[in-house]
């Protein structure tokens, strides 16, 4: 079991949660590589889509690392977040 669950743990997800994530990435990578090989043939078809998918994915990367991040530090520090300092 630990062998499905130990890497969503590390990245603050449950097993169910990174499976439709890591799920739903790769489908819209199969669907812009897809697309990139339309072009190939095709060079007037799909003329930016390849990229829109690899930028609009990073961007949902990056937006969901910041999101789990921010939930990690309020559930350690509670509320009022961290402080420099200590009374």
């Amino acid at each position: 079991m630990k062998l499905f669950t130990r890497h969503p743990a590390s990245i603050g997800e449950t097993y169910g949660e990174h499976l439709a994530v890591a799920f739903g990435f790769g489908a819209r990578m199969i669907a812009g590589g897809a697309a990139c090989c339309l072009h190939a043939l095709l060079p007037f078809a799909f003329e930016r889509t390849g990229s829109q998918t690899v930028a609009a994915l990073y961007a949902q990367m990056i937006e969901h690392r910041a999101a789990r991040s921010e939930a990690r530090r309020a559930s350690e520090y509670g509320a009022f977040g961290e402080f420099d300092w200590a009374i």
